[in-house]
């Protein structure tokens, strides 16, 4: 099975307002969030989907783990 790549476009698209997906990137990988309570509307508290997420985690208070949970549904480009 291939990995399916997604341009940062693509990524923006799925924000939450432009479409019923919700998804967000870290370390190139592109997960989907929809199914998530605290990514609804496209928030999550001062994040924003259909962004890569790598450069924020620092600030969050939990790590990486959290991705875990998450369908990873491909790659960012």
């Amino acid at each position: 099975m291939s990995t399916k790549t997604y341009t940062r476009a693509q990524l923006a698209l799925r924000n939450g307002q432009d479409r019923e997906e919700i998804w967000v990137a870290y370390q190139q990988k592109v997960y989907d969030v929809s199914a998530s309570r605290l990514w609804r509307n496209g928030k999550h508290y001062e994040h924003w989907a259909g962004q890569d997420l790598t450069d924020e985690l620092p600030d969050a208070p939990h790590t990486e783990e959290v991705f875990k949970r998450f369908e990873q549904i491909g790659v960012l480009e």
